[in-house]
């Protein structure tokens, strides 16, 4: 049965390619997103790709998956919450609300060799796992990583 994944991203991501090039690089967040719905599909999952610089819709769509994946419809998410990654108790408690949807927290550039304020995550408590480090190809590595982890565990 393919079950859906969700490629999540935050705050200012729909900047890729002009933004800072030299720390997210040249590819585009539409780029990236080709990218996760070949790879889902090589993988056998239809990949959705939803990107908001709005908590609160973030939020929601999260319920939504949650609710998606109680009904057995859902693989999980891989999510690049941006900024929000060190701010948002509320995000925290949006995954902790919908567990057991897994959530792979994915960051382009690697968070811990950067400002100091970014070392900290209120995402990676409740994710299944972290991608960080690896430019855009780390969204592709965290949909191997939750195919891996939960593709055989979740419900069929």
């Amino acid at each position: 049965m393919t079950r859906k994944i969700l490629v999540l991203n935050g705050p200012n991501l729909n900047l890729l390619g002009t933004r800072e090039p030299g720390q997210y690089g040249h590819s585009t967040l539409a780029d990236v997103e080709a990218a996760c719905t070949a790879h889902g599909q090589r993988l056998g999952h239809e990949v959705e790709c939803f990107q908001s610089n709005w908590e609160g819709a973030l939020i929601d769509k999260i319920h939504e998956y949650g609710r998606l994946f109680r009904e057995g419809k859902v693989l999980g998410v891989v999510f690049n919450p941006g900024a929000l990654t060190h701010t948002s108790i509320a995000l925290h408690d949006a995954i902790k609300g919908v567990e057991p949807l897994p959530v792979i927290e994915c960051h382009i550039s690697n968070v811990h060799a950067r400002e100091a304020f970014r070392h900290h995550s209120w995402v990676s408590p409740v994710a299944g796992g972290i991608v960080v480090g690896f430019g855009t190809d780390g969204y592709l590595l965290a949909i191997d990583g939750l195919v891996r982890k939960y593709g055989a565990t979740a419900r069929d």
